[in-house]
């Protein structure tokens, strides 16, 4: 069991930035998921990975793929208070679900 969070690199997130989007879609996906999946995750240390997304675009794409293979999933949108635009893309939660599952939506990317 595993989550994969995919931070965009695009868009010039400071360090703080960028640990808060993480963990907002790291707890937004974690709720997604039913209780099953978030019992055997939390019992198996919650682990996570942050990766590399390149744009907007590649995080709705790895949503939509996350979505028809029936992963839990959230795609954060920034309020706009400090360094983005509101409504920016900023990060991507897929899972808790098992490692093959997760990697087969984000196997192929970069460790952040």
């Amino acid at each position: 069991m595993k989550q994969a969070i995919v931070a965009r690199t695009d868009i010039g997130m400071g360090q703080g930035k960028l640990a808060a989007q993480v963990a907002h879609a790291s707890l937004s996906a974690y709720e997604k998921a039913d209780s099953q999946l978030r019992n055997q995750w939390k019992q198996g240390g919650q682990k996570k990975v942050v990766l590399k997304g390149t744009s907007e675009r590649q995080l709705h794409e790895l949503a939509e793929i996350a979505d028809r293979d029936g992963i839990p999933n959230a795609i954060i949108r920034d309020a706009g208070h400090t360094q983005l635009e509101p409504g920016t893309v900023t990060a991507l939660a897929v899972g808790p679900a098992g490692d093959d599952r997760v990697d087969s939506v984000t196997g192929e990317l970069s460790l952040f």
